[in-house]
């Protein structure tokens, strides 16, 4: 007994397959989109937990290396004192949220904050 002709299932196929790519792309754009918001606020909230009058030096050294080792140990990797310094600097490059644009990743974020401070001449700009 033979089977029935099947009708081109390319065309279905296809559109299945560009669908998915389409929803994986906009699944990686949002969870991007949040990491960024994430560690802008946690930089908000490093630099608000600074600015409460003790000497920023060795207290900042302190408080990153507290918050990376706690952090760490509850999330993971990614939040070592470099990152925890990055976000802290990203949050002092821009200021205002809604100056970031949502469609940059946090390499993106951070080359940018780099760049803002890496120039003493800019670094008032930032």
């Amino acid at each position: 007994m033979s089977q029935p002709d099947l009708p081109n299932s390319g065309v279905l196929l296809e559109n299945i397959r560009s669908l998915l790519m389409q929803g994986r792309k906009h699944v990686a754009q949002a969870v991007n989109t949040a990491m960024v918001q994430t560690y802008w606020e946690i930089g908000r909230l490093i630099v608000v937990d600074e600015q409460q009058g003790q000497s920023r030096a060795e207290y900042g050294k302190q408080v990153l290396k507290n918050l990376s080792i706690s952090l760490t140990k509850e999330f993971g990797k990614g939040f070592d004192v470099s990152n925890l310094r990055y976000m802290r600097l990203f949050y002092l490059a821009f200021p205002i949220r809604d100056a970031v644009r949502h469609e940059l990743s946090w390499t993106t974020c951070i080359n940018n904050t780099q760049a803002c401070f890496a120039n003493s001449e800019r670094k008032s700009r930032c």
